[in-house]
C-alpha cells in the first residue's frame, strides 16, 4: 500500500491530519536549503526503528533542540550540547543518532566547502540507482542504511516513488521539477 492510500485508511483523524500535512506539503518536494536538507536527513536517521508518526510528532522538538537544523551550529556542538540532547524528551534520545547528527553536520560543512552546498553535492552525484546512493551515503555519512537513504532521497525528490502516479500531490511534485524527473 502506498503512503498516499495508507493515509486515507488511517482511523484517527489526528493521525490522518499529521500524515496528510507531511504528504501534501513536504514529501517528494525538492528542498533547496542546506539546513532543511540536513534537517530532513536528521529526521530520517532518527526514524530508524520507529514510526514516521513519532518523528512527525517530534519535528518541532527536533527543530528547537537542534537550532532549527543550523548545520554550522550543530557541527560546533560540544559534549555539553550532546548531554543536553540526550536529556531532551522532545527528541529521540539515542546516543548513536545524536552523535550521527553532529558528525554529519561536520561532514556537510566539508561538502559545502568542496561543492558550494549540500544540494550541489547531491546534484553532482545525480543520477544514481538506490543501491549506488546507499553505497555513497554509507561511505560519506554516519547512520545511513538503505531505508534511511531511500526515504531521504524520495522525500526530497531525488528518487521517484514518494507518491503513486494517481495521487494529486504527485502532479504537484512533478511541477516543482524534482531531480528524478530530469533523467
Amino acid at each position: 500500500m502506498s503512503y498516499c492510500s495508507a493515509i486515507e485508511a488511517m482511523q484517527s483523524e489526528e493521525k490522518k491530519r499529521l500524515h496528510k500535512n507531511y504528504h501534501d506539503n513536504h514529501y517528494g518536494f525538492p528542498i533547496h536549503n542546506d539546513n532543511e536538507l540536513f534537517g530532513r536527513l536528521l529526521l530520517e536517521i532518527n526514524q530508524a526503528g520507529l514510526s514516521w508518526e513519532t518523528i512527525l510528532k517530534k519535528e518541532n522538538g527536533f527543530r528547537k533542540a537542534y537550532d532549527n537544523f543550523d548545520i554550522k551550529k550543530i557541527a560546533a556542538y560540544t559534549e555539553m550540547d550532546q548531554a543536553r540532547l540526550l536529556a531532551d524528551p522532545g527528541i529521540i534520545r539515542n546516543k548513536l543518532k545524536v552523535n550521527a547528527a553532529i558528525e554529519n553536520a561536520k561532514t556537510i560543512l566539508g561538502l559545502q566547502r568542496e561543492f558550494g552546498s549540500f544540494e550541489n553535492w547531491l546534484t553532482h552525484h545525480h543520477p544514481k540507482t538506490k543501491e549506488e546512493w546507499v553505497k555513497l551515503f554509507k561511505k560519506t555519512f554516519r547512520f545511513t542504511g538503505g531505508e534511511i537513504v531511500n526515504e531521504f532521497l524520495m522525500s526530497i525528490g531525488y528518487l521517484p516513488g514518494a507518491h503513486s502516479e494517481d495521487c494529486p500531490i504527485h502532479h504537484e511534485t512533478v511541477k516543482r521539477n524534482p531531480m528524478w524527473a530530469r533523467r
